[in-house]
Formats: C-alpha cells, structure tokens, sequence
C-alpha cells in the first residue's frame, strides 16, 4: 500500500476454543467455537455465543495480537490462552487469519500531525 494513504496493517483473528475432549467444559463453550475480530469488529457466527467472562480474559490481549511482531516476541509465538475459570480446561487459540490495511483518516476524526523529519 503507498504511504500516501497514511495507513497501518492490522492482523484479522481467529479465537477458537480449543481443549481435551474428555473433559467437562464450565464456560458454556464447546469444542470449535469461535469468533473473528476485523479490525475493531468482533465476529461471531450465526446462532454461537461466547462466554462474557471468556471474553474478558481474551481482550486485553487482541489489540496486541493483532499488531506487527518481531517473530522471536511471545506475542508472535504463543497461541493459546487458558479460561479464566481455574476449574475449567478449556482454552482459547488465537490464530492470525491475514492481514488488513487501514487508513488513518477512515478510523479516526483525529488528523495525523506533520512529520519534521
């Protein structure tokens, strides 16, 4: 993309719930399901819910997995986050889905400052 659009890359992801078959799950998930994040939009399919709970351990760490990484940083190497319920052994695995170009000027009223250099 040209620079003359003063824009940045996001990662689209994936966050499925993954974990042992043999176990009882508490947060009212099952095996594959899922949701998306677009940017700033959260994607669930069709008739899936997601637990809140769930859903507030995993946002703090989204905006930072959606962002450019050295590949040796954590956040480009580990995928799976536990679920906040310490009796429940699901996980969740977030998986980057591809790459999403934004222009500043679509995503904000904020303008860009002039660069002196």
């Amino acid at each position: 993309m040209p620079d003359s659009d003063a824009g940045f890359d996001l990662y689209d992801l994936r966050v499925e719930v993954v974990g042992p078959d043999d176990k009882q799950i508490y947060c009212g998930a099952k095996i594959g399901d899922y949701f998306e994040l677009h940017g700033e939009m959260l994607i669930l399919p069709p008739g899936q819910g997601f637990s809140i709970y769930s859903l507030a351990a995993l946002l703090p760490l989204l905006p930072a997995k959606q962002r450019l990484t050295h590949a040796n940083d954590w956040m480009s190497t580990d995928a799976e986050v536990a679920c906040p319920d310490p009796n429940c052994p699901t996980r969740f695995r977030i998986t980057r889905t591809g790459l999403r170009h934004f222009r500043h000027a679509d995503v904000t009223a904020v303008p860009l400052k002039e660069s002196n250099g």
